[in-house]
């Protein structure tokens, strides 16, 4: 097919999210939702809007305004409103940055859902532990071009084998925020030092494509 005349499918396949969406401080989420169910000429906005506020559990919010919701919230009604019309492909852009820890699980959850549905996210961040955690395939880009793609798995190749290291585990910053706030359990205390292999990171790999 030519790619000229390929722009039209591919535009009514897919959704960008910016994450500007729920920006709209003002809006209510479930307004919001069937605003843009309209604009697609959905049947059954009110319905559609609904089911979305279910999924990303924001029904109880339904009512409030966007201006009243945490980082994460906004995060989800912007994946929520992106999914009106189930495209089969969805690109997020960053949708992390600028989120504390827990709201940044929940994101995750949110894209993990997606992919398990069988909706194909094509994904852009700067964080690599993010891409490790959501990525069945990763592309790096540096300085405007992609310098590796593959698995995590063949990107870990292109180091050498992973070896055995004695290690006095620490639990992080953000152990201790997601333990205090209810979010994680925290990974132990400093006396438990233990025998850990270390293996490659997608961080690692980075690093010595960009040596």
């Amino acid at each position: 097919m030519d790619a000229r005349r390929a722009l039209p499918v591919i535009a009514a396949l897919t959704f960008l999210v910016a994450f500007g969406v729920a920006e709209l401080t003002g809006v209510r989420a479930l307004g919001g939702l069937v605003l843009v169910a309209r604009l697609r000429h959905l049947k059954n906005p009110g319905a559609i809007a609904d089911e979305l506020l279910k999924r990303f559990a924001l029904t109880d919010a339904a009512a409030r305004r966007v201006a009243t919701y945490s980082g994460g919230m906004r995060r989800r009604l912007d994946i929520a409103m992106s999914l009106i019309g189930t495209p089969p492909v969805i690109f997020l852009d960053e949708p992390t940055t600028g989120l504390d820890p827990q709201a940044r699980i929940e994101v995750w959850q949110s894209v993990k859902e997606l992919a398990g549905r069988g909706t194909t996210v094509l994904l852009t961040t700067q964080y690599l532990d993010e891409a490790e955690q959501l990525a069945d395939r990763i592309a790096i880009l540096h300085e405007g071009r992609i310098i590796a793609n593959g698995t995590l798995a063949e990107l870990k190749q292109l180091l050498p084998p992973a070896k055995v290291e004695y290690v006095e585990k620490q639990p992080t910053l953000e152990d201790v925020f997601l333990a205090i706030v209810g979010g994680g359990s925290g990974s132990g205390g400093a006396d438990n030092p233990e025998t850990n292999t270390h293996n490659a990171t997608i961080h690692d790999t980075t690093i010595k494509e960009q040596r």
